[in-house]
């Protein structure tokens, strides 16, 4: 699937049907405001030409978003799924996406932990999380690529969300820290940063829990991590676009009349 016909899809969706209530108006206009701040398929593919992105809110607007920034050595790509969905998940989105703009656009975060623990320390500091039992336990997991163009390198961390690499057919997968973006009642140490040296072929996909943990209307249980893992390794033959359309038919089937659990966000790239 083209992300620019889905993104223009969700738009036009968004903006249609004058005559809803005025709260389901204004989600849909906050709905526009969310997708405005995230990357559009031009954008993106001045970045990087292939690679697809599957983004299907539970609701009008979602919890997860994708993020991408460039300058004049690097590229980040990023997925994100906040505390839960719809306004309270949009909110937080938007917090996100804000804060990593902040800190790319200052310049300086040679590493993709590094990112993560500035981020974190925003989210903290503008919730006011301080490890009280009464305040905000709203967090953000991500997973972030940073990728180096010259050394042809790439440095991943992730706050519960892995990346998978698939290179010559083999799924990898590169583990996330079990610690979120936001107060953390376990621990709080340094985020993980995994670099890659990428070959030419390799793909990568990062993604939130939403499609992983659909329910099926025929299986009645969810679709699970070793399923999609199956799927994403079954595509490769595939470019980006066609493994974007087998993902959604094969959410879709999977998923039937159930109601979608969360939202689902897989961006794929190939190097």
């Amino acid at each position: 699937m083209e992300l620019g016909t889905q993104h223009d899809r969700v738009l036009i969706s968004l903006a249609e049907d004058p005559e809803l209530s005025d709260h389901i108006s204004s989600l849909r206009y906050a709905g526009i405001i969310q997708h405005a701040l995230m990357p559009d398929a031009e954008r993106i593919r001045d970045l990087i030409s292939d690679y697809f992105i599957l983004f299907l809110p539970r609701d009008i607007v979602s919890g997860d978003f994708y993020y991408t920034f460039r300058d004049r050595r690097k590229i980040c790509i990023a997925t994100a799924d906040c505390t839960g969905h719809g306004v309270p998940g949009a909110l937080m989105s938007i917090l996100g996406i804000s804060f990593l703009n902040e800190i790319l656009q200052s310049g300086g975060c040679a590493k993709a932990n590094r990112i993560l623990n500035l981020m974190r320390e925003k989210v903290m500091k503008a919730l006011n999380q301080k490890g009280n039992n009464s305040e905000t336990k709203d967090s953000i997991d991500i997973g972030l690529c940073l990728i180096d163009c010259d050394l042809k390198r790439i440095d991943f961390s992730g706050a519960g969300r892995p990346l998978y690499m698939v290179r010559k057919g083999v799924l990898t997968e590169f583990k996330s820290d079990s610690m979120t973006i936001g107060i953390d009642p376990v621990q709080e140490k340094s985020f993980t940063n995994h670099s890659i040296i990428t070959e030419p072929g390799d793909s990568f996909y990062l993604f939130s829990d939403g499609y992983c943990d659909q329910f099926g209307e025929l299986a009645d249980k969810k679709f699970k991590y070793w399923r999609f893992r199956e799927l994403i390794e079954s595509v490769q033959g595939l470019n980006m676009t066609q493994q974007c359309s087998v993902l959604e038919r094969t959410f879709r089937e999977w998923k039937g009349n159930v109601q979608q659990v969360d939202d689902v966000t897989v961006f794929g790239f190939r190097i």
